[in-house]
């Protein structure tokens, strides 16, 4: 348990795309000190192999966990959870909340019994999701699609471009495809990029599709884990890149709606 009240909440991710993340903590932990780190050098992980992927992460968060001494690191990234979640629990000494596909709400949810789940490619070969389907979604149709694309949509519509609509039209037909005549309503986004590309979703999938994320259900465990601890920022949040500042262009304004200084380099 942290006794310094300054001492941050780490939230890590390949890009932009844990900030749905960090919007979620906000409502339960509104005082919370957070450094919001976007391995913008290593994206996208989704292409990546699983051990350049678990050394990245691993060797990432540890350098700044000794740089910055949080009080908590949460990987909001749902390829590097599914992948490094274990190797880096190993490497800290503080809790680590992983991110993992919202499979078992979605099944909760479903009526059809069909469901569809967006990834990347590397998501979804994980046995870590064979397992969450066998544990959570036995006797339900999970359909898996990777839809790289759509991690780098959202990284540009964050950035206020638009979002090219044959791409959100291709998952759609993908799915539609493995689904045949089953009807799909509840739809997994298994990377926390794509709750930000939920408009664009919706108006290809429909209103009556429900999109299920993991956001919430993350914040309301690193609420639990920090529990009774005392919070003091000291400043605005801190959102800080790997690589050069200049993949933080654009960000500017999403940043400041949400409180944040100006992009730092890590």
């Amino acid at each position: 348990m942290s006794d310094n009240p300054s001492s941050p909440i780490l939230l890590f991710d390949s890009g932009v795309g844990g900030l749905t993340v960090y919007d979620a903590l906000r409502k339960v932990l509104p005082q919370a000190p957070v450094i919001y780190a976007a391995d913008l050098a290593g994206l996208p992980y989704g292409t990546k192999t699983e051990a350049q992927i678990a050394a990245r992460v691993a060797g990432l968060l540890g350098r700044m966990a000794e740089r910055w001494q949080p009080r908590l690191a949460c990987i909001a990234c749902n390829t590097a959870s599914t992948i490094a979640l274990g190797m880096v629990r190993d490497v800290l000494e503080i809790p680590v909340v992983g991110t993992v596909p919202a499979i078992k709400p979605a099944a909760a949810l479903t009526q059809t019994g069909t469901i569809g789940l967006v990834g990347t490619e590397a998501t979804i070969r994980q046995a870590y999701v064979d397992d969450l389907e066998a544990q959570f979604a036995a006797g339900k149709r999970l359909l898996r699609v990777a839809a790289p694309g759509l991690v780098q949509a959202a990284e540009a519509k964050l950035r206020g471009r638009p979002v090219d609509p044959a791409l959100i039209a291709d998952v759609h037909d993908r799915l539609a495809a493995m689904a045949g005549p089953d009807q799909i309503d509840t739809l997994v986004l298994a990377c926390t990029h794509f709750p930000l590309l939920a408009d664009e979703l919706a108006a290809a999938f429909g209103n009556e599709v429900r999109q299920v994320d993991g956001a919430d259900g993350i914040a309301r465990r690193i609420a639990h884990l920090l529990e009774g601890q005392g919070f003091a920022a000291t400043g605005p949040d801190r959102f800080v890149v790997t690589g050069p500042l200049a993949g933080a262009e654009g960000l500017e304004e999403a940043l400041a709606a949400r409180g944040f200084g100006v992009a730092e380099a890590f």
